[in-house]
Parts: structure tokens; sequence; C-alpha cells
């Protein structure tokens, strides 16, 4: 036995990281509920299936990449590829009481999600084939170096000081900005602004939002890797945000017209997603006003790239990008060692400087993330092509894709 691994950190990290691999096809379902019902099936297959994509990728090179022996604060060597000397044992430099393996398979899950949530700008017109290619280059060139400059020992934005507990910018931010980037070269579907496109299923919606918040206190309170203080503190916060941001949605909504059963649902998301970079910082009485700032945020955002008319489907920039953007702000206003004592005070606790950190963090996501992204989806589109034919659009990615109904009428 190894005299490290405490077995209630590892059990704990264990169950997170089963909580964590539910939020990829519970995305699917959120995604799939708010499409036409001639593409459900298409857009829950693209999301899923990075479960098993970035799962093998992440074994091969997407963990060495993350968090493997530094480069320069640029990106992990290849010392890991393969998972070499990943083993049972634990890696004190990232988790001391847990096998190394625990760690790794946690953030496995995290780079699942991660590229699922793009699924949600490009529904209902991208090429599954070219969906694929995209999903592991981005993966490879975009997630993992991100990962490793906000977490991985030696990462230049790490030394420089900046708090991402649990993925605001890695991960939010990142798809965010990202998704807006393939959606510019791919272009708007076919009759945007013009057919009918509402959402066909708004329970799925309701199912998928309820799943990802059951899941995201595995997200977060798992980031504690210790079944600790820490992780209540992050379970805590996960669950007060998410219903700050769900009521304040509302609220919001109210005031122009019915509140909605999809409005809830999103604004519990955007919750989710703000609180996520904070979550191992902060008190409930912050995760309330990070909440609440960021479902207002979001919801206006949406508003105006709806008035804009960019056809960024399912808004992935504004929930996730904007809500991820404004987490990671407001945890340099939030923050506290009185919380975490690994972490830094921010400008409510005398430390100014800690925002300006975290707007750095979030800068330097938003122009890697763009600029990388933008350049893959030319690239692809220039060989093999992003979209589908307009017939294909016209009879749905279910048929023309997978050969597939959702709903079989008899």
């Amino acid at each position: 036995m190894n005299t490290g691994i405490n077995s209630g950190d590892t059990a704990w990290i264990l169950i997170s990281t089963a909580l964590v691999m539910l939020m990829t096809p519970a995305v699917g379902f959120f995604y799939a509920g708010m499409v036409r019902k001639k593409n459900v099936l298409s857009t829950l297959t693209m999301s899923f299936v990075l479960l098993a994509l970035v799962s093998v990728q992440w074994v091969v090179i997407g963990y060495t990449l993350s968090f493997g022996p530094d480069m320069g604060g640029i990106i992990g060597s290849l010392k890991w590829a393969g998972l070499t000397a990943v083993g049972q044992t634990p890696n004190a430099s990232y988790a001391a009481t847990i096998p190394h393996l625990a760690f790794m398979i946690f953030q496995m899950m995290f780079a699942a999600i991660t590229v699922a949530l793009i699924v949600g700008s490009v529904v209902e017109r991208m090429k599954f084939s070219a969906f694929l290619i995209f999903s592991l280059l981005w993966a490879t060139l975009v997630y993992d170096p991100i990962a490793h400059w906000v977490w991985g020992v030696g990462g230049w934005l790490r030394q420089l000081g900046a708090l991402d507990f649990a993925g605001g910018t890695v991960v939010h931010v990142n798809a965010g900005i990202s998704a807006l980037a393939l959606v510019l070269v791919l272009g708007k579907r076919k009759g945007y602004g013009k057919d009918n496109m509402e959402p066909h299923n708004i329970p799925h919606v309701v199912l998928g939002a309820a799943l990802l918040w059951f899941g995201w206190f595995g997200f977060n309170g798992g980031s504690a890797l210790a079944a600790n203080g820490l992780a209540t503190s992050a379970f805590v916060v996960t669950n007060v945000a998410a219903a700050a941001a769900a009521l304040t949605w509302i609220l919001l909504a109210w005031r122009e017209r019915k509140p909605s059963a999809l409005g809830f649902a999103t604004g519990a998301v955007v919750g989710l997603v703000a609180i996520t970079p904070a979550s191992g910082y902060v008190t409930p009485l912050a995760a309330i006003a990070i909440g609440a700032i960021a479902a207002t945020c979001s919801y206006y955002a949406i508003k105006l790239r709806m008035r804009l008319r960019v056809d960024e489907s399912l808004d992935v920039l504004g929930c996730h990008g904007v809500g991820g953007m404004v987490g990671a702000v407001l945890t340099g206003v939030f923050a506290s060692t009185a919380v975490n004592a690994a972490g830094a005070n921010g400008l409510l606790y005398g430390n100014p400087k800690l925002v300006l950190i975290q707007a750095a963090a979030v800068s330097v996501t938003l122009v890697y993330g763009f600029t990388v992204t933008w350049v893959l989806a030319k690239v692809i589109d220039k060989t093999i092509g992003l979209r589908v034919t307009e017939k294909e659009e016209d009879v749905g990615l279910d048929m023309s894709q997978h050969a597939e109904t959702a709903y079989a009428l008899r």
C-alpha cells in the first residue's frame, strides 16, 4: 500500500470524475433541446462522441502537453506521453494524497467537456467529419497549451499569479471565444432570421441543465483534490451562484415578457460558469454577487448578439465566454485567503493587483483561443470543408450525417 494515498480523498476524486463525465452528455441534452427536431441526434452525437475522442487524445498526448514537465512555461514536455510514469503513486506537485492516475482522469473529463461546449455554436450545419478533425486539433493546439499556462507546474500564467480554481479561463472563456471564431468562418445557418428555429424540446434543455448543475459539484468541489473543507466550500458556493443567477435571469426576463423555463435553465448554467474560477476562493455571499452580476452581463450580451444577427446558434460565447470572463475578473475582486490560504486576497481585501492579473489571463486566453481557432477553421474549410451541403442542411443532419432520426413516426 502507498502510504501517501488517502482513501477518502481518492474516493472523492473518483466520484467527482464520474460527476464531470456526466456533464458531457448533459451538455448534449442541453443543446439538443434547443435545435430543430431534424438535428437532435446530430447535436447529441457531436457532444457525446467527444468523451471518446478526447479520452484517447488525453492518454496519448493531451495530458503530457497540459501537465507534463514544463518547457519554458509554455507547454508540457512529452515525457508523460502515453501516460509514461503516470501511475498509482501520487504526484506531489499536483495532488499528494491521490494516485497520479486519479488526477489524470479527473482532468481528462475537463478536457472533454471543454470541446463539447463549442458544439452549441455550430449545430445544424457543420459536417461531422470536419467536426471530429477540428475537435482533435483544437484539443491539442488550444486547450492543452492554455491548460498548461494556467494549471501546469511552471505555466507562465500560474507563475504570474492567475487564479482559476476549476476552469473559468481554461474551460469557459476558451470555449466561448473559440466558438465565435469558428462560427465566423462557418457562417450562418440557412434561413437564419427567416425560418422558424425555435427550440424543439425545452424539457431536454431543462434536463441537461439539471444534470449540469448536479455534475458541477464534482467539477468545482473535486478541484480541491481532497475531501476536505475547501471541497465543501466550493460545493456550497457552486450551488449558491447557480441559484442567484437563475433567479436574476428570471427577473430580467419577467420585465420584458413571461419568465421561461429556458431562461431559468440558461441562467443557472451561467451562474455555474461564473463561479467556476472563483469557487475555491470566495465566500457564499460573494458567490451570490458573482452569480447575479454574471447573469445580468450574459443576458444583455445575448440580446446584443441577436441584434447584431450573429448566428452563434446556442450562445456559447454569451453563456460560457461572458460568464467565464465575469467570473474570472470577479475572482480578482472577491478572492480571500480566509477561504483558501493557497490563493490570494482580491480587491476587497486590499489587493487590487489581482484584478489586473485576472484580466490579463482572460485577455491572453481570448487572443490565443480566437486566433488559433480561426486559423484551424480556415485550414479545414479550405481542405475538406466545414459545412454540409444546402440539401443536407435542408434534410437535417440527423439523416444526412448519421442516417437516423430522433423521432420515428409510425
